[in-house]
């Protein structure tokens, strides 16, 4: 795939943290070559399955729900990968486990802040309910209950989710950190780092759109240049410009929210409201009222299932990083593989102790 050109780069006051981690000279094992070249094509080919089709499918819970299986199915990729190297954590240097335990426990903070946003989304969800129901009754003061509802529903999602400011501070150090540690006598240590970045800037790009779509502003999405030496790099330049490209084009169009499926249920919730006004009962003998409802029901069972399975990949990809760090840290103590299966089932956000 040709390199798509490159979008406008922002300031980066703190140098150029896209040098090649493998300089001019290096040698690598066959073996080593072959496993640093398969993850990145695996990489590679997990980006150009997340591309999507149109422009209409950027921001659909749907392909947000995908974002979020591919980050899973990389980060298991990259535990995969250092199983294979046999790099056992009492060859790791103290530098690599540090970057490795704070980038962790960022992502987690992440994964807090959008699990956050998704379950304020589904509390809005509630009152879309009360309107649907009240709408379906046969009582005098349906269209004041209704109308009350909506007022409850238009006040909700107009709110902000405070969590959201902090991903965004997260998100801005991460980018900070993407300048790995320079590698000099671990050839294995070097294919590590490499894979490590690649995983962190796919990572960064997912969770600066999680962002984008969450908080209603592009302001904060990531324009990251990636050296072409890497062989996901196309693939990656060429999400990232389409993406980031229509994000920025549904934000100028002054849109409430730029979440494809909250913009619809909101659109249609706002054709309601004049009908449940004084003078709109005349609208239910012709039918309008019928139809309208059940649009608006069609959109909120579509909304709500989209919630439900982004919140499941937002805890599964949680549960990856926890474990992946608890296994490091237990490998700390005793030796062994880094990763290692931790015993002792899932872990719950509100159990998470840094």
């Amino acid at each position: 795939m040709s390199r798509a050109q490159e979008p406008h780069r922002p300031f980066l006051p703190f140098g150029n943290p896209f040098r090649m981690i493998l300089p001019k000279g290096t040698h690598l094992s066959p073996k080593l070559l072959a496993l640093l070249n398969t993850f990145e094509e695996t990489l590679a080919a997990r980006l150009k399955k997340l591309q999507p089709a149109d422009k209409e499918d950027v921001l659909r819970l749907s392909w947000m729900v995908s974002a979020m299986v591919a980050l899973c199915e990389i980060h298991t990729d990259v535990k995969t990968l250092i199983t294979e190297l046999e790099l056992p954590v009492s060859d790791w240097e103290d530098k690599w486990i540090d970057v490795y335990l704070a980038n962790s426990v960022k992502l987690l903070d992440l994964c807090i802040s959008f699990s956050s946003e998704v379950a304020r989304l589904k509390q809005g969800h509630l009152y879309l309910q009360c309107v649907l129901h009240n709408l379906s009754s046969s009582s005098s003061n349906q269209f004041v209950r209704a109308r009350s509802s909506l007022d409850g529903w238009s006040k909700h999602i107009a709110s902000k989710n405070p969590r959201l400011d902090n991903c965004f501070a997260v998100m801005d150090s991460l980018v900070q950190m993407l300048d790995e540690p320079k590698i000099k006598n671990s050839s294995k240590g070097k294919v590590l780092m490499r894979a490590m970045y690649g995983v962190k800037v796919v990572t960064l790009f997912i969770c600066s759109i999680f962002a984008a779509a969450f908080s209603g502003s592009p302001k904060k999405l990531l324009d990251l240049p990636v050296p072409g030496s890497y062989l996901w790099a196309g693939e990656f330049m060429a999400i990232q410009t389409f993406v980031n490209t229509e994000i920025r084009s549904i934000h100028s169009s002054s849109r409430l929210t730029i979440l494809k499926e909250l913009e619809t249920v909101d659109t249609r919730a706002n054709k309601l409201y004049p009908i449940v006004q004084e003078d709109g009962v005349e609208l239910v003998e012709t039918g309008v009222l019928k139809e309208l409802t059940l649009d608006l029901k069609n959109s909120v069972e579509i909304f709500s299932q989209g919630l439900d399975h982004l919140a499941k990949e937002v805890d599964r990809f949680f549960q990856i990083v926890l474990t992946g760090r608890d296994a490091l840290i237990s490998n700390l103590r005793i030796g062994g593989d880094p990763f290692d299966q931790v015993q002792g089932g899932n872990i719950k956000k509100d159990q998470m102790v840094r």
